[in-house]
């Protein structure tokens, strides 16, 4: 089923909510064709939902979802025909041959016998998994296993994939095989959502993060982007000629920075390192300093935060807001209780 060039995936204030639990508060993204969004949340943050209710498994409390311009909880039947899931587990379907297992999901999607025959050679093909056709299925390796899963999951030529953990248990050869592969299907013009846990292979894939926690969107939109707005701080590295400079050095950036900035000394590298919001200039009055104080300076740079240290940073903010507000609460309750009249009190 091919679709005209709006939006691909559409959620607006897309809510969940399982009795008091809200698993999905106020959602809204909008993927384009060709994007591949990295979903990324601890456990719990309301990934698996939101997938649910975006393939029709779900029925969301309040907020729409839209795949293609059809309405996830109107028009589930039409949006399986869009959409390619690919679950972190391979499925009990051991005792089949690769081709087989392909015509079985084939026939389940009404293919005709013949276009089958074909679409099934195709898939093969383009993920590098013919040579496997014969194969049983439980003879194949993990990597093996998560070509075929991609095989199967663009057996009916769907517009949108998610793919839950693809990268996952793989060796490094097999991580860059499937890396190319998923950039090739983005390139095809297909539409990915992949969720992982292996931020830095995801950031090397995705071109746009959405970040979950407690139900919440957090961050989304383009990666370097959301990695600029979030990693306000800089992370400064200063490499020391000798090692034996490396406390007086240390003394001098801690009187510099903020009283609370955290100075880090790893002696095995010869390394400072602190985070930092001053500006190129401060930072030179710094490295002339330490220079002045005749302290044998390598290195004086910046080190690239990546899509780990974002998510950290996101997760660490979001814990500190739960914890002052369970503080605030208690604390409110506590005032409460406190105006209450005693035990054996008259009101």
């Amino acid at each position: 089923m091919i679709v005209d060039n709006g939006p691909v995936v559409v959620t607006e204030h897309l809510t969940k909510r399982f009795s008091e639990f809200v698993a999905v508060d106020d959602l809204s993204i909008s993927l384009n064709r060709g994007q591949i969004l990295g979903f990324i949340g601890p456990n719990g943050a309301g990934k698996t939902t939101t997938i649910k209710i975006l393939v029709g498994q779900l029925r969301p409390t309040s907020g729409t979802a839209h795949i293609c311009g059809y309405d996830c909880e109107k028009d589930a039947r039409k949006i399986k025909w869009l959409i390619g899931f690919m679950p972190d587990t391979f499925g009990a379907f051991d005792n089949m041959r690769v081709r087989e297992y392909l015509d079985f999901f084939g026939a389940a999607y009404r293919i005709p016998v013949r276009e089958r025959r074909v679409r099934i050679e195709e898939v093969l093909e383009f993920s590098g998994a013919t040579y496997m056709k014969d194969r049983f299925v439980e003879s194949l390796s993990h990597g093996m296993k998560q070509r075929v899963g991609i095989a199967r999951t663009l057996l009916h030529d769907p517009q949108l994939l998610i793919l839950d953990e693809p990268a996952n248990g793989l060796d490094p050869q097999a991580r860059i095989e499937m890396r190319d592969l998923l950039l090739r299907l983005a390139d095809l013009g297909k539409t990915l959502i992949v969720t992982s846990h292996i931020l830095p292979e995801l950031s090397r894939i995705c071109d746009t993060v959405a970040i979950m926690t407690h139900g919440k969107l957090r961050a989304f939109g383009p990666l370097s982007e959301v990695m600029r707005q979030i990693s306000q701080q800089r992370i400064i590295e200063i490499q020391m000629v000798d090692a034996g400079q490396l406390e007086q050095a240390a003394a001098r950036v801690q009187s510099f920075v903020a009283p609370d900035t955290e100075v880090s000394i790893s002696r095995t590298e010869s390394v400072i390192r602190f985070p930092s919001t001053n500006t190129e200039k401060e930072l030179s009055t710094l490295l002339a300093r330490l220079i002045g104080a005749r302290i044998e300076v390598a290195q004086f740079r910046e080190i690239q935060t990546d899509l780990e240290d974002t998510f950290l940073t996101i997760t660490r903010r979001d814990q500190q807001n739960q914890s002052g507000q369970e503080t605030a609460d208690r604390q409110k309750t506590n005032g409460q209780e406190a105006l209450l009249p005693a035990r054996g009190d008259h009101a």
